[in-house]
């Protein structure tokens, strides 16, 4: 875990591995309004829509025009933003390669890497929500 400033603003990068999915996270995010402390667990989810009924969006997130809640609700951090960058392993002869997919959210970074069948949904100038939930141990 590192600690920087960036604008201003604590920042925080997380170097994080999935327990369930063999994914490899690294991602900032602002330390003032959510800290993370070194062993924390949490939940991510990658959503591109936060409407519970999956309908898109638009990008544009307005409380106010939804009826029966957001899947921001039952989360405590939530960032929007866009798929920036994937990269792919084109050194491995394996079927199932892996892949990095790298997404902004208004200058803190993401990259998420893991098997290509993770990340097949990915798609560049795609917008993106991240969504964290601190775990209970």
């Amino acid at each position: 875990m590192e600690k920087f400033r960036r604008g201003g603003k604590k920042v925080t990068r997380l170097h994080c591995e999935s327990e369930s999915f063999k994914m490899d996270l690294i991602l900032d995010i602002n330390s003032w309004l959510y800290p993370m402390d070194l062993g924390d667990k949490f939940r991510l989810v990658l959503a591109t829509t936060l409407r519970e009924d999956g309908y898109p969006d638009g990008g544009e997130w307005n409380a106010t025009d939804q009826e029966g809640g957001s899947r921001a609700d039952s989360f405590e951090y939530v960032m929007s933003g866009k798929v920036y960058r994937i990269e792919g392993d084109e050194a491995s002869n394996e079927p199932s390669s892996r892949l990095s997919a790298y997404v902004s959210f208004g200058g803190l970074l993401m990259r998420l890497q893991g098997d290509a069948n993770n990340l097949h949904g990915f798609e560049i100038d795609q917008h993106m929500y991240l969504l964290m939930k601190k775990l209970a141990f």
